[in-house]
């Protein structure tokens, strides 16, 4: 049964998992001391730092994620959004999306970005019908396209 639920301590290793299977798919790596060093330790870099973290759970095995981490006091970024992908392309990366943002709302940021790689064409198309738009922002060594999206009135 697909679930809904904050990410707890104890889940780093289940989502680094994730986060490398879906990467190697497209022949890109998991950098757990580099641009994935934040999920060693969800509690410190997100729900300690003004962020927040989700992931969705099919019988107690989670199958994706997604985090609100924070930028600066205005700004946060869309980070570890991954799926694994027999769980693609059913809406399960919509609600992830949605709920970001509006837990970003929620949060108090005026601004969203988000780094990804062209490489991941499913995830362009639904970054783009939320209203996100290309900007030319530094980027990760694995990211070759950088995002921004005002989600309230500064």
């Amino acid at each position: 049964m697909i679930k809904f639920r904050l990410a707890k301590n104890g889940d780093e290793k289940e989502i680094l998992n994730l986060i490398d299977t879906v990467l190697s798919e497209y022949s890109l790596s998991l950098e757990p001391f580099g641009a994935d060093f934040d999920v060693t330790d969800i509690d410190k870099f997100y729900f300690n730092n003004d962020g927040w973290f989700q992931v969705i759970e099919d019988n107690d095995k989670i199958v994706g994620s997604v985090g609100i981490y924070k930028i600066d006091n205005s700004t946060c970024e869309l980070r570890k959004m991954y799926i694994y992908k027999e769980y693609q392309c059913k809406g399960l990366g919509k609600t992830l999306l949605e709920n970001a943002l509006e837990v970003a709302k929620n949060l108090g940021y005026n601004y969203i970005t988000l780094q990804t790689n062209s490489l991941l064409t499913r995830a362009l198309p639904l970054y783009k019908s939320f209203g996100f738009k290309e900007n030319n922002d530094e980027v990760c060594s694995r990211c070759d396209i950088s995002m921004k999206k005002e989600i309230r009135l500064a």
